[in-house]
């Protein structure tokens, strides 16, 4: 005998994301929620274009649980192939659009697609790999489709067919969001339609937004802060997502003002970046009232003295999300990424995986509370599925510390952490430091062998403009600023940092480099 679904249960199977964007269509249809350079999209227009995309998907075959490859910058298009996806229920699964050759033929194997929604613009690096995925059957082409593929612009104009949306369970998988690679090879990361609305919910309730909020992110659509983090709390306020092309240091603020933006979301280096900018008559001319991101430097103050707005730091990734955030009622506490807010429990773990003591360094692994609030997994990739959540706890691979009053601590992924000399060293506490420099833009630490068998600490530093920078010079000022063990031994000056496209430094790569030709503070000429 079939057992009745209480009211409760079916409430949850329906709150899945194309019934949250039907319900905002329904009572505010007028009302803008996506906002790009090109102009605003209201929730109805989202609506209607995304129900005729799913008409046409649907005509090609694109049925509830497939895969869809999107090789897509930020654009408009974007988030209607996401929506129009979710009505079908079927999966997004956005690639970094910086990838190339071996990477990206990789990355969409992983998923098994066998649609890929691709823009004119990243057609040649689509096309230099195409005949390595013989699985992927049908090309979808924002702007002028080449021969032998389908226009994105011909499956909209087909309009709605009348078909009723997808009986989505809030479990069922939405998106597949790669990790960033900063650190190795990405992985696919399973999110689930209840993953992306709980944490739009938490990020609304732990940065206290609101509906007339506009909220501003310049970091690609494939990533976590701007689709999850940007989209979806925008899409439950009933508020406006406004979504920047990319991140532009000269144009950063003239968007923020052309949007309206009331909230922007910073990283590490975007954020030094924008500091670092000279002072100008127009800093505070802007609507902004908060910023959230990671790390909060130490002059912060400053900044926020400067552009008049408040930033918070907050603690999260691809994989758990949002988890810990400043609280905007208590005085913030320098260092720290905040509190634990949602349904999760934490533990900071040894590398046995025993609970640490307050104020020691440690793993931080994360288990759910609540159903489907966690990834579900790396796609196709069943081992390292099982050593991230291994013992019931996803290992972050992220060090924290812990106060006694619960606040926590960032202090670096446990593969950045530098053991130089019987001392762990963490180097994101090394980068800020050298980052207060005057001449100094941004730089990145690395551990690199040592003739001692640990490792030694590395700078790869990039200057201000204009502002002479010499490596002993570099070091000295170092000496006097940070333990005599924290102090680089080798120092590398360079234009710039090799980075993914959300703007994380991609380490692996100056690992490979290592430290060959770079200063050496050792050498017997210093």
């Amino acid at each position: 005998m079939t057992q009745p679904v209480s009211p409760a249960a079916a409430d949850r199977c329906q709150h899945a994301l194309w019934g949250e964007l039907a319900r905002a269509a329904s009572e505010v249809p007028d009302a803008p929620f996506l906002r790009m350079a090109s102009g605003d999209l209201s929730f109805g227009a989202m609506e209607r274009q995304a129900s005729s995309l799913a008409a046409g998907l649907r005509r090609l075959g694109v049925a509830a649980g497939a895969n869809v490859s999107l090789l897509l910058p930020n654009c408009a298009e974007f988030v209607v192939t996401w929506f129009a996806l979710a009505r079908l229920g079927a999966v997004t699964a956005p690639v970094n659009t910086a990838m190339r050759g071996s990477l990206l033929r990789d990355a969409l194997a992983l998923v098994g697609s066998e649609v890929l929604v691709v823009h004119e613009t990243l057609w040649p690096q689509f096309e230099a790999v195409r005949a390595e995925l013989p699985g992927l059957k049908t090309l979808i082409v924002v702007g002028q489709p080449p021969a032998g593929t389908q226009a994105w612009s011909a499956l909209l104009a087909g309009g709605p067919d009348g078909a009723p949306p997808a009986d989505v369970h809030f479990s069922s998988l939405c998106l597949l969001l790669y990790t960033s690679g900063s650190t190795g090879r990405s992985k696919a990361v399973r999110i689930s339609h209840r993953f992306v609305l709980r944490q739009a919910r938490g990020v609304i309730d732990g940065l206290g937004l609101r509906a007339d909020d506009v909220l501003y992110c310049p970091y690609p659509l494939f990533h976590l802060d701007a689709a999850v983090m940007t989209v979806a709390p925008a899409l439950l306020l009933r508020g406006v997502a406004a979504i920047g092309e990319r991140f532009s240091v000269s144009r950063y603020w003239d968007e923020v003002r052309a949007f309206q933006a009331t909230v922007f979301d910073f990283m590490g280096a975007t954020l030094t970046m924008l500091w670092k900018q000279p002072p100008a008559a127009r800093d505070r001319e802007h609507r902004a009232r908060l910023g959230w991101g990671v790390p909060l430097p130490a002059w912060a103050p400053q900044f926020e003295q400067r552009f008049g707005c408040r930033l918070v730091e907050l603690y999260g990734s691809t994989e758990v999300g949002a988890i810990l955030y400043t609280p905007l009622d208590e005085p913030a506490r320098p260092g720290s990424c905040g509190k634990l807010r949602g349904p999760w429990r934490v533990m900071l773990a040894d590398a046995d995986g025993f609970e640490v003591p307050v104020g020691t360094p440690g793993e931080l692994l994360v288990r759910p509370e609540e159903p489907s609030v966690l990834m579900d997994g790396y796609w196709g990739q069943p081992q390292e599925s099982l050593q991230a959540l291994r013992n019931q706890w996803f290992h972050t691979g992220d060090l924290l510390r812990r106060d006694e009053d619960g606040w926590y601590y960032f202090v670096g992924r446990a593969k950045d952490v530098v053991r130089r000399r019987g001392e762990n060293i963490s180097a994101a506490e090394v980068e800020q430091a050298i980052e207060e420099h005057p001449a100094v833009l941004e730089c990145a630490v690395i551990g690199v062998p040592s003739e001692l068998t640990e490792e030694d600490v590395m700078a790869w530093v990039v200057p201000r403009p204009g502002q002479p920078l010499r490596a002993d010079e570099l070091a000295a000022w170092c000496g006097g600023r940070m333990a005599g063990f924290m102090v680089p031994r080798f120092v590398r000056i360079v234009d710039e940092l090799p980075k993914t496209p959300t703007d994380k430094v991609e380490k692996t790569r100056l690992r490979e480099q290592g430290a060959a030709g770079a200063w050496d503070r050792e050498a017997p000429s210093h």
